[in-house]
């Protein structure tokens, strides 16, 4: 550890970036990050193989009363017999493709992965050093985020990846609460190593904090992680916003902006929950969005399922139209959408995840040279359908009407994408309604022609005090429609 740790020392103390807020408020979003709107998640791992529940079965199944408890004693018997661990021989991932899963990626509009390298089980599903509990000596004995690394980038995709390692203190905790495989002494390099007492996980201060040893562990495999991938962005779990994570996250700022300068490549972090101070890396909001445009760049992400990151055997899905509608929304408010899929723990992909993307795939066809690269307009919606502001706010489909419409420019152009098109063809744009006051701050130029993206059907229009109006008589579609408006 010292031997990596005074190197970490090193690499800060060179610059231009040290480890204080003042100075990593110098950074600025990559340039492509912006343009880029859409990228797949990927949640895969050991808890790909149980399939139950949710990505969190390797606490949850140490916890008496707990669904998880209760299904994994009665599928795989008493946790002090088989444990989380004695899933890692199970998981071969002998379907996994990654050339096959990034042509599907790419067909889909996406314009970066993000695999997660270790999840708050501690399974790293990379090549290490730090722990011999990693899939390329265990499991499918294979690097999955060098391989997915390589295929992204032959594909011109930009490679990013995420750690969830923080959690880990306590995550594995409750297996010491009765007889089960998970009993001390445990080192550092262990597979379940702390195993911690779990602290209301909310709380900013809780205790007990993690050692000095933890930190450092959790530091250095940060830094392994960029050093061995060089990402193009880190996206980060949510339990690093807690007091004890502050002075080392700083360092790993600091350390990853650096080796940024150095590949001459700039680099990110992406944050939840007021975790690093802002302007310091971008803004993420996890199954939610703002109700508004903003004038800086951020993320959501979002997962294909509403139940579960990873693949289970009961996923509840959303419907291919709910993204799609979610992409466009918060790509008028400057954010792009990151959306998870789940592979199944043979590395295939599972076929409600497939016919997501493929429809994905149909709709970017026609409407993926707007919403890639595309800028925000001087306002990003009208409507009177309400936005919830905040996290956890697609737990059900928003419902949209034919007055709802999200916008955004490109190539010179305003296009107004008509949320839910209304059955009878017309449509009325308020934001671009005739306006003889210049003062006012509406809309208050020529607009040449009027098209409806992706459908052959010339339209008539007209600007009146109510708004731009048409009325079409052959678009139809269950997808978020563009309607392009040239002006002059």
């Amino acid at each position: 550890m010292k031997e990596y740790l005074d190197k970490i020392d090193q690499v800060i103390a060179q610059g231009p970036y040290t480890d204080t807020w003042e100075s990593l408020s110098n950074w600025r979003v990559p340039e492509w990050f912006p343009k880029a709107k859409f990228g797949i998640f990927i949640h895969w791992g050991l808890y790909s193989v149980p399939a139950c529940a949710n990505e969190w079965y390797s606490r949850n199944m140490y916890i008496k009363g707990m669904p998880a408890y209760e299904h994994h004693i009665k599928t795989y018997g008493p946790q002090k017999e088989f444990g989380y661990k004695d899933f890692i021989p199970m998981f071969t991932a002998e379907k996994f493709d990654p050339q096959e899963w990034v042509q599907l990626f790419r067909e889909a509009g996406a314009q970066y992965m993000v695999p997660v390298a270790e999840h708050h089980d501690g399974f790293q599903m990379y090549k290490s050093e730090i722990s011999h509990y990693n899939a390329y000596e265990m499991g499918p004995k294979r690097d999955i985020i060098g391989e997915l690394k390589e295929t992204a980038e032959r594909s011109n995709m930009q490679f990013a990846t995420s750690s969830h390692r923080a959690e880990h203190w306590w995550f594995m905790g409750h297996g010491k609460e009765f007889d089960s495989d998970i009993k001390e002494p445990l080192v550092r390099g262990d597979f379940y190593w702390p195993a911690m007492p779990e602290p209301d996980n909310q709380d900013l201060y809780s205790k007990p904090y993690p050692t000095e040893e933890y930190l450092n562990d959790w530091l250095i495999r940060t830094c392994e992680l960029i050093d061995k991938y060089q990402p193009a962005f880190l996206y980060f779990d949510w339990w690093i916003q807690h007091e004890s994570f502050k002075p080392y996250l700083r360092k790993v700022m600091a350390y990853y902006y650096n080796r940024g300068e150095e590949w001459r490549r700039p680099v990110a972090v992406c944050y939840k929950h007021d975790a690093l101070a802002f302007g310091t890396g971008i803004v993420e909001i996890e199954r939610g969005a703002f109700a508004d445009g903003k004038n800086y760049p951020w993320q959501t992400d979002t997962a294909v399922a509403r139940n579960s990151w990873c693949y289970t055997e009961d996923l509840d899905y959303k419907s291919s139209a709910e993204i799609i509608a979610t992409l466009v929304d918060v790509v008028s408010k400057n954010g792009n959408l990151l959306l998870n899929i789940g592979p199944k723990p043979d590395g295939s992909i599972a076929e409600g995840d497939r016919k997501i993307l493929q429809d994905l795939a149909a709709w970017m066809r026609v409407n993926g040279s707007i919403i890639i690269g595309s800028r925000v307009w001087r306002k990003a919606k009208e409507g009177p359908t309400e936005d919830v502001e905040g996290q956890f706010a697609d737990g059900t489909a928003k419902t949209y009407t034919g007055e709802d419409f999200r916008f955004m420019v490109n190539d010179g152009c305003i296009y107004a994408f008509c949320m839910k098109y209304p059955e009878n063809g017309h449509v009325v744009i308020r934001s671009l309604k005739i306006s003889k006051d210049q003062n006012v701050p509406e809309f208050h130029g020529i607009i040449r022609k009027v098209s409806v993206v992706g459908f052959d059907e010339a339209i008539k229009f007209e600007q009146t005090e109510a708004g731009l109006c048409f009325t079409t008589e052959h678009v139809r579609s269950e997808y978020p429609v563009a309607i392009r408006i040239e002006v002059d």
